[in-house]
């Protein structure tokens, strides 16, 4: 391998999907992920968080022609079936959009890595080594330090173009943090995650597979998302003190009473919920600020330098993404030899670094909708007028939600500013009263000046 191939730590989704990238325009790749190869070991139990593809991400994967190979594992999901509390009345749908094609797709983490290494592995100068850790690296030597756990050899790497798409817990991002180059500002959530595991049920799945199934409860949520082999991937987010609180979750007794008095109907569709609750990690969350994301020739993406909440669905997509732009920063500094990559660096973690920022404040204000806003009156009477809006001013009126999931051509900083007026036009139409799901001919009236001056 030459010494100029650009080296990549980690091989998650984005660093495979960069891999492919780069492989495709004729850059040699060398990629270290510390795990074994995922095609020959089972994936982590518990700690999956099944995966929401959006446009975003499906833009970045039709770039790199991967989508043929993607689809196989890719669930249509029309919209949150929403599990109200404490009533027999059936769950009912809030659909994600209203036109033809408005769904995002669950995808299980684990599969679709697999399919991106195994893409990237047929790719000419492309160099996968599984089992090695990336420890450390030094812009100004251009070198990388790289390690293997198991046979304790260690190894410095000169002439190194890294980019760090080790995830939240980026090595990369630590090293330069230690020697000064990057200032991180972590927010860890005070709501932790634990999976657990619907299995199907006759042969079929045991809810509606077309969904994001949500149990919103105000200050927490379950919620449960399909996989191909007819079960569901549940996801509890719940605060990590108090009562309730994963604290208060002490022993099965606990467990059980606190499931069936708030998730019933879940709780019934899980023979083991106990012992997987016991078994399973709970696992954290959080956002992560990195700035700048470039030293040099090093660069963070994805994860690293931006770590989200997983409530809008986007990290994924949100790092994909970083590699499309990335790539599109490549192909105008044409096929030269030599490439000037700190520019290319810094120009990328400036041009991307408002929409990272925008759309981490829009996934924790999510996390409010989906656990307590879809049971609010005032929340569903203006999600209904906004897709009445959408519907008479389309390409005006967008909903914010569908500005970010179904909307690639529209930045998350834009997605942001837009919606953020369009929730005061709203809010001036509303005086509290009304039809709950039609605007009035005055008001529409209204909305219309409002739209044409603000919009």
């Amino acid at each position: 391998m030459a010494p100029q191939a650009v080296k990549i730590a980690g091989g998650g989704l984005a660093g495979t999907l960069l891999a492919v990238m780069l492989a495709r325009r004729g850059i040699a790749v060398q990629l270290f992920e510390r795990r074994p190869d995922p095609r020959a070991h089972a994936a982590d139990s518990g700690r999956s968080i099944n995966l929401a593809l959006a446009a975003r991400g499906i833009r970045a994967l039709k770039h790199a022609g991967l989508m043929d190979q993607i689809r196989p594992v890719m669930l249509p999901m029309r919209g949150r079936m929403i599990h109200e509390p404490h009533t027999r009345a059936p769950p009912h749908l809030l659909p994600y959009g209203q036109r033809a094609g408005e769904v995002i797709y669950s995808v299980s983490r684990a599969a679709l890595n697999r399919v991106l290494i195994e893409a990237a592995s047929r790719l000419q100068g492309v160099e996968l080594r599984f089992d090695v850790l990336c420890t450390a690296v030094d812009p100004a030597g251009g070198t990388l330090t790289v390690q293997d756990p198991r046979a304790g050899t260690r190894r410095i790497l000169n002439d190194a173009v890294v980019i760090g798409a080790d995830g939240a817990g980026s090595a990369i991002r630590a090293s330069l943090r230690g020697a000064g180059l990057v200032a991180v500002n972590e927010l860890p959530l005070e709501h932790d995650y634990k999976e657990l595991h619907i299995p199907a049920r006759n042969g079929g799945y045991a809810l509606d597979p077309e969904a994001l199934h949500v149990w919103p409860r105000h200050g927490f949520m379950l919620i449960a998302l399909p996989n191909p082999d007819r079960s569901f991937t549940a996801t509890l987010f719940l605060s990590q003190s108090g009562d309730p609180g994963f604290a208060a979750l002490a022993d099965d007794a606990a467990v059980a009473a606190f499931f069936n008095r708030e998730f019933a109907t879940a709780a019934a569709l899980i023979p083991d919920l106990t012992a997987q609750f016991r078994a399973n990690p709970q696992g954290q969350l959080g956002t992560i600020h990195t700035d700048p994301w470039a030293a040099g020739p090093v660069l963070l993406l994805g994860d690293a330098a931006h770590a989200i909440v997983p409530f809008h669905g986007q990290g994924m997509n949100a790092a994909f993404e970083d590699c499309l732009v990335l790539d599109s920063l490549l192909a105008a500094d044409g096929a030269a030899g030599v490439r000037d990559w700190p520019t290319i660096f810094t120009t990328f973690s400036r041009s991307r670094r408002a929409d990272a920022d925008a759309i981490a404040q829009m996934a924790l204000e999510n996390y409010a909708e989906m656990r307590a806003a879809v049971l609010d009156e005032r929340f569903l009477r203006h999600k209904a007028w906004a897709l009445q809006l959408e519907r008479l001013h389309p390409g005006r009126f967008i909903p914010r939600y569908a500005m970010v999931m179904f909307h690639p051509e529209i930045s998350y900083s834009q997605a942001l500013r837009r919606g953020a007026v369009q929730q005061e036009i709203l809010d001036a139409l509303d005086e509290g009263t009304g039809n709950p799901t039609r605007l009035s001919t005055a008001q529409l009236a209204h909305a219309q000046q409002l739209i044409a001056q603000r919009l």
